[in-house]
């Protein structure tokens, strides 16, 4: 078995850049008394928007609950275990798929002037692509979190029909992931957990 540090220098990134995204990078559970900016929150977006969809498709939307009458109204949303590390972030962003995406496709993806149409009349379709796309942005952002040296603390323990009657009733946008973002507070990792090796998840033929 080769050893990390080995299979690290195969790698493009340099071992550092490696740790801060992935084998050091924690989900954390309290968080500081430090703002995060609405222009941090910005940059992670403008990183992580070229990151690859199916037909560019672009269905993740995010709601940035950063005041205290928007943590209120989130708060009875989440689980029970989940609300004292919501109400200490100094943000909270909802990030939801957009069942309507395939109204920006003639925007985001014009080479094919067609591409709108494939999804106007199936709803069911729409919402499958919808999901799979903005999950693997979720998945996109969260290391964009990490990448300006935030932690993130992404949470699926919450009532997604109740938030998105409270915030999404006028809008085409479906819950998905609730991510807490901020410096890490006091005590804010879990012990490391163990992850699955290579052998074990892959196979060759």
């Amino acid at each position: 078995m080769t050893s990390t540090a080995s299979l690290a220098d195969l790698l493009h990134l340099p071992p550092d850049v490696q740790n801060l995204l992935f084998r050091e990078a924690r989900t954390a559970n309290s968080f500081a008394d430090e703002p995060v900016g609405e222009e941090q929150i910005q940059a992670i977006y403008d990183l992580v928007k070229w990151a690859p969809t199916s037909m560019n498709t672009q269905p993740l939307r995010a709601l940035v609950v950063r005041t205290e009458e928007g943590k209120q109204r989130l708060l009875p949303h989440m689980s029970e275990g989940n609300r004292a590390k919501t109400a200490s972030a100094p943000v909270t962003v909802v990030l939801a798929a957009d069942t309507d995406f395939h109204e920006k496709l003639p925007r985001t993806f014009p080479h094919k002037p067609g591409a709108k149409d494939l999804f106007s009349g199936d709803e069911s379709a729409r919402e499958r692509v919808a999901r799979l796309n903005a999950l693997l942005q979720v998945g996109y952002f969260i290391v964009g979190v990490r990448a300006a040296g935030l932690a993130a603390g992404p949470m699926t323990g919450f009532d997604a029909a109740g938030i998105d009657r409270e915030f999404f009733a006028d809008r085409t946008w479906k819950s998905l992931v609730v991510v807490n973002i901020g410096k890490p507070g006091e005590n804010p990792w879990f012990d490391r957990l163990p992850r699955l090796d290579y052998d074990e998840v892959t196979d060759t033929v």
